[in-house]
């Protein structure tokens, strides 16, 4: 079994003398037979410095940041109804609803 990235980003904080949420440790390959392992990390001065600099994939995994709540169908509806009305219209064609019905 591999190294848990929670044990590393302790053990690397404590290297480095900085809080273990201004670690980043991704990358992480196993070798055969155990025993060794490779990865990469990133150590920040500060959590500011890691959400100012570090890739949005990796704060979204550790939960500092969250993922937008719209679907990429929910966003290209918005986009056909907003691109029917002009000017202030715009904003009220973001939060009305899709019709219900259809073809009979």
């Amino acid at each position: 079994p591999s190294i848990a990235k929670t044990a590393l980003k302790t053990k690397i904080a404590a290297l480095f003398k900085v809080k273990e949420e201004s670690v980043a440790v991704f990358g992480m390959k196993i070798k055969f037979g155990g025993g060794r392992s490779s990865g990469f990390a990133l150590v920040y001065d500060n959590v500011d410095m890691r959400k100012k600099y570090d890739s949005k994939k990796m704060l979204r995994r550790d939960g500092y940041l969250t993922k937008n709540a719209r679907t990429r169908k929910q966003k290209k509806e918005i986009k056909g109804r907003q691109n029917k009305v002009r000017g202030k219209a715009k904003a009220a064609a973001v939060n009305a609803q899709k019709k219900k019905g259809g073809k009979r």
